[in-house]
């Protein structure tokens, strides 16, 4: 196994992390941003107000995108080894 392809393997691996995180992060974004938009308009401070919203917001992030998610980490694998002999070869 050569540099490029442990390289190549790792990018691979970023660009899945960054694929999977995606949908979770934006959602904890917008609502997370849309809950210190009411709580500043409404002067309201309470702490479990910021983070009951953002959570089951999350839950239901995962609930939707949760398939789409393991299809991605499923097809990731397989291609991994599916290399297996390419990287052993070489």
């Amino acid at each position: 196994m050569d540099t490029t392809a442990v390289l190549d393997i790792g990018a691979m691996g970023l660009e899945l992390a960054a694929k999977l995180a995606m949908p979770i992060l934006v959602t904890a974004l917008v609502v997370g941003f849309a809950v210190s938009l009411l709580q500043s308009v409404t002067q309201i401070q309470e702490i479990t107000l910021s983070f009951v919203p953002k959570a089951v917001a999350v839950g239901v992030a995962l609930m939707l995108a949760g398939n789409w998610m393991m299809s991605e980490l499923v097809m990731t694998t397989h291609a991994l080894f599916d290399r297996i002999p390419q990287l052993l070869a070489g």
